[in-house]
């Protein structure tokens, strides 16, 4: 009779430990050229985007600043890199660096 009450309580026990977590929200990435790299471990990368003018329907270029994290200071000037969107880190940054695509 003991063995029985125990093998129930390992049984509820394992049951309330499967609690599923929600689940994160996919984040933005994006993809651009490191145009200055000369603050501590903070890059600035300049996103082109190709799209339409809304009037003329000619591509045109947009040009996008975004301040990035960089812990190691990998990335330099005219690196291309890989930003991901991430939580307020300063007053500007709200991105971090994933990886450096090309050198």
């Amino acid at each position: 009779m003991g063995e029985k009450i125990q093998e129930l309580s390992t049984s509820t026990i394992m049951s309330t430990s499967t609690i599923e977590e929600p689940k994160r929200g996919t984040r933005k990435t994006r993809t651009g050229q490191v145009i200055s790299s000369g603050m501590s471990k903070t890059i600035v990368v300049q996103s082109v985007t190709r799209v339409p003018h809304a009037k003329f329907g000619k591509i045109v270029k947009q040009k996008k600043k975004f301040y990035a994290h960089d812990e190691e200071n990998k990335a330099k000037t005219g690196d291309t890199v890989r930003i991901m969107e991430t939580r307020p880190l300063s007053k500007l940054k709200r991105w971090r660096l994933v990886d450096v695509v090309a050198k």
